[in-house]
């Protein structure tokens, strides 16, 4: 802590993690609710390249997005940081596998007693397709905390930067001779997630296992 600003890379990470990975997973339960249950044309063929981008890496759109948000203005700030990860190809993918496999009676009973899309959302299918919203929540807050390319390239001050970029710094400014101080800063990284997973990996076995025989 007193070689590297760790305790800011930490609050950036938690912040960008935390805001990133919620409106992500809104945004793919949204989106995976329209796939499964509203009516609209080309639902088909918008499937369709849902499924294709999750063929695309994700290296692919780092030049358009850094285009995008230095015309935005948006360079070395959290917008900038969060906005271009926000879509999840996989997340809308299993979450729409899953709701397909919900007892559509709950949902008619539902909008019999007034509910709307929202509601229904909210108070019915969310609660019903837990397993599989906390994969894609802890999928997501995978890949928002351990990002390193991305936030490398869209900040450029030490007080902007994540927890992977600190570790890196930290590499920078101590040398390689220190493994024991890189090795406790890369323990800093990992724990909170290892705690995260063991704390939900049986939601993630019976979400993914849920949405595996979905059609």
């Amino acid at each position: 802590l007193a070689a590297a600003p760790f305790d800011q890379f930490f609050m950036n990470s938690l912040l960008v993690t935390t805001i990133g990975a919620t409106v992500k997973v809104a945004l793919a339960a949204l989106t995976a609710y329209a796939f499964a249950f509203l009516p609209f044309p080309g639902k088909k063929w918008l499937f369709l390249a849902v499924l294709g981008a999750l063929m695309v890496p994700g290296h692919v759109t780092l030049l358009l997005n850094y285009s995008t948000i230095s015309n935005l203005g948006l360079i070395n700030t959290y917008a900038g940081i969060i906005l271009p990860g926000l879509g999840s190809a996989f997340g809308t993918f299993l979450l729409r596998q899953h709701f397909m496999g919900l007892p559509k009676e709950v949902l008619e009973a539902a909008e019999l007693d007034g509910a709307g899309h929202l509601r229904k959302l909210w108070s019915f299918v969310m609660p019903m397709s837990k397993p599989a919203v906390i994969t894609v929540a802890l999928i997501a807050v995978i890949d928002e905390w351990n990002d390193f390319i991305w936030p490398l390239l869209v900040t450029n001050t030490l007080d902007m930067r994540t927890m992977p970029i600190g570790l890196m710094f930290l590499k920078q400014t101590e040398g390689l001779d220190d493994w024991g101080m890189i090795m406790a800063a890369t323990l800093m990284i990992v724990l909170p997630m290892l705690l995260l997973f063991l704390f939900a990996q049986k939601y993630i076995i019976n979400g993914m296992a849920g949405a595996a025989v979905r059609r």
